[in-house]
């Protein structure tokens, strides 16, 4: 049986474009797909519009929003360590490759201990997938079982993801470093082979995949790149994650240890960089870089919580889009301190402003006091029926990311950076159906931050409110920067329930 879902609907269509649609009605099938999408039913037409679809109403299980509810895409969190979830929020006094000895590293060494990994992970996915995260792309550690218990748990979860044992030979502590180049590649096919022949949803889509993952250049030798390279080139449906250019000093060491001009040349030199390698950070790339990458069709993952936490800078995420690179969106748990996608549009928001500031303040040192007036690049929204988004299209280069933008990375552009765009990011028929019931009615959820939706107290007699649409506007905006997991009643994966407030397993 169908399940038919009806009411407000957020659904994002491009960089400077989303939908907000009060009366929406979509029909997704019992695999899990979406089989129509009617952006505007009133709802006594409801009935008709199911006619015409050849349903009558006892053929379907209809879900009717509440006021204050509204549907919008999954969040896609294209870069988050599982191992590093016990060490949350903890040494952000410390840059990158410090942070990494004296924090990291020694928390990852203990999932050589397979019965710690079986306590702790069930709590890390758990805690991803109820913030909202319904593709996830995950670094296990360098430990071949625990990183098999990690792939596990997702697949039962029911979690589109991504799941990948680090590859790492050098430059790491004496009790946290792969042997030789042979056990970490043969660890790697290993996990590769075991991710590949779990069982597949019961409609056959595959939600789990293997990811190829050299931890970051300064912890593979050549030898072991070349390697990996042969076995991603055998596999070009083999997704590749790794880091690039997040702290300045782990940029030079690059250079340093491979003799190239740039970090991205040092991937390039192993065939690494592809239409599906997934860069997290990015902060420091050249615009030779990013050309670079570009052309190879690889993402980024912006992660500005990690990148403010571990003062490793703000990547020009602006830049990066003005050059064709696909961006997303990555947690980078626990150099990010939250597991919830929702913190890096905050402070993805945050780091666009200040690099335009910052853009501001250039020119005006430039032009020797002169004013100089910075653009929003589209923070106030245009309307057209429903229809959000820029006022002016242009360059994105130190602007501020608006609202569709940060909705777009966190979602679709996210999709487009694990080449998913055609399965998820947002509602188009034939898609899956990964999606997330947000409430943002108060008394209901129990978040202090959000002031939601109460007409008791903020509707009086002789006062109207506003549109409907501009009322599901307010309700995405507040979410996106006041809400948390308290406001995320449904985690749906592939038509599936999977976590949320209301999601409750038999035991």
């Amino acid at each position: 049986m169908c399940t038919v879902y009806y009411g407000p609907v957020i659904n994002p269509q491009s960089l400077t474009d989303y939908l907000a649609l009060p009366q929406c009605l979509i029909c997704v099938s019992p695999q899990g797909n979406i089989e129509w999408l009617v952006e505007d039913v009133e709802s006594t037409k409801l009935n008709d519009v199911l006619s015409q679809h050849d349903y009558a109403p006892s053929d379907i299980t209809l879900i009717r929003l509440d006021d204050g509810e509204f549907l919008m895409p999954g969040l896609v969190d294209t870069h988050t360590h599982a191992c590093q979830v016990p060490n949350l929020g903890v040494g952000g006094e410390l840059e990158l490759l410090q942070w990494l000895d004296n924090y990291t590293f020694p928390t990852e060494a203990r999932f050589k201990d397979v019965g710690y990994a079986k306590r702790a992970y069930p709590h890390v996915v758990r805690r991803i997938v109820n913030s909202g995260t319904t593709t996830c792309c995950y670094y296990g550690s360098l430990h071949l079982e625990a990183t098999k218990v990690l792939a596990s748990l997702v697949h039962t979860a029911g979690q589109r993801a991504f799941v990948g044992k680090c590859n790492m030979n050098r430059n790491c502590p004496p009790n946290y470093i792969e042997p030789s180049v042979k056990e970490s590649v043969d660890t790697t096919l290993a996990l590769i082979k075991y991710i590949e022949e779990l069982p597949k949803a019961v409609d056959g889509e595959t939600l789990l995949h293997p990811i190829l993952t050299p931890r970051f250049a300064i912890s593979c030798t050549e030898e072991l790149l070349t390697r990996l390279s042969e076995v991603a080139q055998s596999n070009p449906e083999l997704a590749i994650q790794t880091h690039i250019s997040e702290n300045k000093s782990e940029v030079e060491l690059v250079k340093s240890l491979f003799k190239t001009n740039s970090y991205a040349e040092a991937y390039d030199k192993f065939h690494l960089l592809r239409n599906n390698t997934v860069l997290a950070h990015g902060v420091h790339l050249t615009e030779d870089e990013m050309v670079l990458i570009a052309k190879r069709g690889s993402g980024v993952a912006h992660c500005p919580t990690s990148n403010f936490y571990l003062s490793s800078g703000m990547a020009r995420v602006g830049m990066l889009l003005d050059h064709g690179v696909k961006v997303g969106l990555g947690t980078d748990l626990a150099g990010g301190y939250s597991p919830s996608i929702l913190a890096e549009i905050q402070h993805a928001s945050i780091a666009s402003k200040m690099l335009a500031i910052q853009a501001v303040d250039n020119k005006k040192c430039e032009c020797n006091g002169g004013h100089s007036e910075s653009s929003s690049s589209g923070e106030e929204d245009g309307h057209s029926r429903g229809r959000h988004g820029h006022k002016q299209h242009g360059r994105f280069t130190n602007q501020k990311l608006s609202i569709a933008t940060l909705l777009y990375l966190a979602t679709l552009g996210g999709a487009e950076v694990c080449c998913l765009q055609d399965r998820i990011g947002s509602f188009e028929q034939g898609k899956a159906f990964d999606a997330l019931l947000v409430s943002v009615r108060e008394g209901d959820t129990g978040n202090p931050a959000v002031w939601g939706y109460n007409p008791d107290r903020d509707l009086t007699h002789g006062v109207t409110a506003q549109s409907a649409d501009n009322n599901l506007v307010e309700w995405l905006e507040r979410f996106l920067f006041c809400g948390d997991d308290r406001n995320i009643k449904k985690v749906i994966v592939q038509g599936r329930t999977i976590g949320g407030r209301d999601y409750h397993p038999l035991p």
